[in-house]
């Protein structure tokens, strides 16, 4: 009975160690971002060390075309009045000196009357002097009678300085004023002149409109030089300082790149947008440059030491930057990166790598598709 027993056992587990033999064995999945190179690979592929070297990195910012501010009016009105004609019109080109509109002011005849009073006044009291010095020499009046009339000569003089200088404060030219005291006919229209040559860029006014010193009417620009204008985020303002050169890119223009240097750099941060204010003067005689117009300003900054790898080195997968790095004799691991834009044949490592790294700079792209074999095959 026993060895029955022990016969049974046996059997049983001598079936037990058959199925188990029967199972294949379990492979461990092969790693897909490593890759072994045969030695007809290897002969392709060119090896480097990464390190650092001085790089000029260019600044991409967002900008406009703009007026040149110290080529800008804003011209008024210098009485107030009203519009009684309006001989400029948005967009037309003006000479300096040139009449924009002209306005009828009771103001401007009130000031004329002024003055001309001041001037009948200065002549009696011109006369008054002459009779009183011949009087005073016939011994006919006292010298203090003499001095109360030069007195009031000297005021009238000086009155009529006044209303003359008042004039010239309400837009009357000398000439005009001239005119003015030896005819005597009070004009109650005045001209709104232009102060400067350029084109008619702003217009605020309508005919029969009442206006006030203080409204600006027209703003006439000179547009022959513009500015490229853009705002430098605060980490990157260290980078840039007036006189470096810049490029300027206009959509408008086929992005057509424009060569200029910085004029200003601001010197504090916008509390909202965390950016420094710089432009350029931009020469725009030909007029193809319109104010308002969007650019893309191109700053190259100072070189500062930085980690980079050669762009033939860079391995596109999955829409990111990879690049293989060295394990062994044959065996290279592609590893992902985070590149900046390429400057002349090599970009700068932003994040992925240390330095000293062994890495494939020619024949990448072979060793990619030795990988995806590889992979393929193993899965």
């Amino acid at each position: 009975m026993k060895i029955g027993l022990f016969l049974a056992f046996t059997a049983a587990l001598l079936l037990g160690c058959q199925q188990k033999s029967d199972n294949p064995p379990v492979r461990q999945a092969a790693d897909p971002a490593l890759v072994v190179a045969s030695a007809e690979l290897l002969s392709l592929l060119k090896l480097a060390e990464v390190g650092a070297r001085p790089v000029a990195e260019t600044l991409r910012v967002a900008g406009r075309i703009g007026f040149d501010e110290q080529r800008l009016a804003r011209i008024g009105a210098t009485v107030t009045g009203r519009v009684t004609q309006i001989d400029a019109l948005l967009g037309q080109a003006v000479g300096k000196g040139d009449v924009l509109a002209r306005l009828n002011s009771s103001e401007l005849s009130s000031q004329q009357l002024a003055y001309l009073k001041a001037r009948a006044q200065l002549e009696l009291n011109r006369r008054n002097v002459e009779r009183a010095k011949s009087l005073f020499e016939a011994d006919v009046i006292g010298a203090a009678e003499l001095q109360r009339r030069e007195s009031e000569f000297q005021i009238s003089v000086a009155e009529t300085r006044a209303a003359a200088d008042q004039l010239t404060l309400l837009g009357v030219s000398p000439t005009a004023i001239e005119r003015l005291g030896r005819q005597g006919a009070v004009d109650s229209v005045t001209p709104v002149v232009s102060t400067l040559g350029g084109v008619v860029v702003e217009q605020k006014l309508a005919q029969g409109q009442v206006v006030q010193p203080a409204d600006a009417l027209f703003v006439v620009a000179d547009l022959s030089r513009l500015w490229a204008i853009a705002q430098v985020p605060e980490q990157q303002v260290s980078q840039v300082k007036v006189g470096q050169s810049v490029s300027i890119e206009v959509p408008a223009l086929g992005n057509e790149k424009l060569v200029g240097k910085l004029i200003f750099v601001g010197q504090t941060i916008d509390p909202e947008t965390r950016t420094v204010l710089v432009r350029t003067s931009l020469d725009n005689a030909d007029g193809r440059l319109k104010p308002a117009m969007l650019a893309s300003m191109l700053i190259e900054a100072r070189p500062v030491d930085r980690l980079v790898v050669p762009a033939s080195a860079v391995v596109r997968e999955n829409d990111e930057d990879h690049v293989f790095v060295a394990e062994g004799d044959a065996a290279f691991r592609l590893l992902k990166v985070k590149l900046g834009p390429e400057q002349g044949g090599i970009r700068v490592v932003q994040s992925g790598l240390k330095g000293g790294e062994r890495l494939v700079v020619d024949g990448a792209f072979h060793l990619n598709n030795e990988r995806n074999r590889q992979e393929m095959e193993g899965s």
